[in-house]
């Protein structure tokens, strides 16, 4: 009896990693065994970058609120603190929009928050 080769699977199996591989540089990018080291980094970065990117996000957001909470003469956690006291429920990323957008709304609610 011949030996039987499953090709159309392997086949499948490796053009699938080189397509992901595209856009790579290199050999990076055509030879499977280098693109398939690739791939798998790429796809670890991609799921711990996932979390990572919440984190750069709240750091932005807090980063524009406290200048815009420094051109209204006070600071971040002055008015993360004057927030809670008063029992103003608005994120982060809706202060750093309207403290970007609408500045304002912003310098009203600090006002109420610091007051």
């Amino acid at each position: 009896m011949p030996r039987s080769r499953n090709l159309v699977a392997s086949r499948r199996r490796r053009r699938k990693i080189l397509k992901m591989a595209k856009g790579y540089w290199g050999k990076r990018k055509n030879v499977y065994t280098i693109a398939k080291n690739a791939v798998e980094k790429g796809l670890q970065y991609q799921y711990r970058d996932r979390k990572v990117r919440k984190r750069l996000f709240r750091r932005l957001w807090i980063t524009r609120i406290n200048a815009a909470a420094r051109l209204n003469g006070t600071t971040y956690a002055k008015l993360i603190h004057g927030l809670k006291e008063n029992n103003i429920e608005i994120n982060r990323k809706m202060l750093a929009d309207l403290a970007v957008r609408d500045p304002e709304t912003f310098s009203a609610i600090v006002q109420e928050a610091v007051n």
